[in-house]
């Protein structure tokens, strides 16, 4: 089994996590969190199928969580989850912002959806092949999005036009060719974005498009944040990264799984403020101080 999505629900009381089998676990913060936690605390108190293929996506509003599969997103009612799962209706990366749906996959586009309607209301153009990632930086109103054509593209959201295209592997301190030229990972601070997959995670700064730091890690880097003065990173590899703005590798923590697919912050919630990864493994391993692992979760 593998973990390919984690998402924390709007309380931060709760973790969603997907599978390799179209699975999706929910589990108790609260319970696995308290001084009295058992064994049991760390198994999921739901369980369901969601998909026919994969969960490669998970992502929480205020009353939804979004799972996106094979070709399809599906939407779960976090208040019936809680009690039971429920099937509404509603591709491979997703995002919302200011109550759109933001979707990428296999098509090459973005689509947006009206999630009031349901209606999907624009298409962005633009890659070559098919979307990895996506996040919105929210100061410009602008979209990122990242494929498998080895670009990054910005788009203006108020008006769905492309503002740059940052083709990542023709930079030769990024470019890997051995490991292709996909990009997989991308997270935004400001006018700062990481960026990684194929070529090394770098830092790049928006307003010259340049790279200022390139990390050095080895394998493809999967998933990137920043938080507070710290660059954490999973992969391939055992161990989550923590890496310095300007390059330097300052620690890297053990973890359960070879490899690692999803990183997920919940910091909203202070009583519940964990970290979570989860990879090549059916066990999620949760975090309370980010310098070492706490416990795991399993699937």
């Amino acid at each position: 089994m593998s973990v390919f999505s984690q998402s924390f629900s709007p309380c931060g009381r709760f973790l969603a996590a997907g599978n390799n089998y179209g699975e999706i676990a929910l589990f108790s913060l609260s319970a696995a969190l308290s001084p009295d936690a058992s064994e049991g605390s760390q198994k999921p108190i739901l369980n369901f199928t969601a998909h026919d293929g994969p969960v490669f996506s998970l992502l929480s509003t205020d009353t939804h969580l979004l799972s996106a599969g094979n070709g399809e997103i599906s939407a779960w009612s976090w208040a019936e989850l809680i009690k039971k799962f429920i099937d509404l209706m509603l591709f491979f990366s997703i995002f919302s912002q200011d109550n759109s749906l933001i979707v990428g996959g296999g098509d090459n586009n973005i689509h947006i959806m009206d999630m009031e309607t349901g209606i999907f209301k624009s298409v962005l153009k633009g890659h070559t092949d098919y979307i990895h990632c996506l996040c919105f930086k929210e100061r410009e109103e602008e979209i990122l999005s990242g494929g498998e054509d080895g670009a990054v593209r910005i788009w203006d959201s108020r008006t769905n036009r492309p503002v740059h295209c940052i083709e990542v592997f023709k930079y030769e301190e990024c470019a890997r060719p051995q490991f292709g030229k996909w990009i997989s990972c991308l997270a935004t601070d400001s006018d700062w974005m990481l960026c990684g997959g194929g070529p090394s995670l770098s830092l790049w700064h928006l307003r010259s498009m340049s790279p200022t730091s390139v990390f050095p890690l080895p394998g493809c880097q999967r998933e990137a944040v920043f938080h507070q003065d710290l660059i954490m990173s999973v992969g391939e590899g055992p161990y989550v990264s923590h890496c310095l703005h300007g390059g330097t590798v300052k620690a890297q923590i053990p973890c359960t799984p070879s490899s690692l697919n999803t990183l997920a912050l919940n910091l909203k919630n202070t009583e519940h403020r964990v970290m979570t990864v989860g990879g090549s493994s059916h066990q999620i391993d949760v975090f309370t101080n980010f310098s070492y692992r706490a416990f795991s979760l399993s699937f």
